[in-house]
């Protein structure tokens, strides 16, 4: 059934939904070839660098979005929309914003009590925030290798959901497209 009259998120939360699924499909896959035997130094430099700001760019996206979303709501879900549909909705769009963040923080622990640099963070003076200790470093680690695999089958869920959407023309997918624009 097409929905007409369709409200969406306000033009902002849609930039930044896109901007942060395109920087996290990208930060997936470059997180998995920079621990690849064989890669020559200088690849593996570059794919580290760039799964590390990377993260720091997602994370302060993130928490951009959790902030502006506290401020201004999701649009309705249409009143066909079965309950249980909802309250998944709302789940997986929460346990999307949390995993996005201890992903990220796990993994700024992770390089600063590894002793490592977060180039972009370390090029303005940001403080380290975080001890050099080899346990703590491992730890976060640990968190941040198995975190990995809910979020990568929430946003499979979500995705999936997203195409359900855009498929049966419901008017769901129009709340977050196009990403710029009306």
């Amino acid at each position: 059934m097409r929905m007409t009259g369709i409200s969406k998120y306000p033009a902002l939360t849609r930039f930044l939904h896109w901007v942060v699924a395109l920087m996290v499909l990208a930060t997936m896959p470059i997180g998995v070839a920079m621990q690849q035997d064989g890669l020559a130094r200088p690849t593996q430099d570059l794919l580290f660098i760039l799964h590390k700001n990377g993260g720091v760019i997602i994370l302060a996206l993130v928490l951009v979005r959790i902030a502006w979303r506290m401020a201004t709501p999701a649009p309705a879900l249409p009143p066909q929309t079965p309950d249980w549909q909802k309250r998944m909705a709302k789940f997986v769009q929460t346990a999307l914003y949390a995993l996005l963040v201890v992903m990220a923080v796990s993994g700024y622990i992770r390089v600063r009590a590894g002793g490592f640099p977060v180039e972009m963070l370390d090029a303005i003076g940001f403080p380290a925030f975080v001890p050099r200790s080899d346990a703590l470093a491992e730890t976060a680690q640990r968190i941040h290798a198995l975190a990995r695999f809910p979020l990568a089958a929430l946003i499979v869920l979500h995705i999936a959901a997203g195409l359900k959407h855009l498929i049966s023309r419901d008017g769901v997918f129009s709340h977050i497209w196009p990403p710029l624009g009306r």
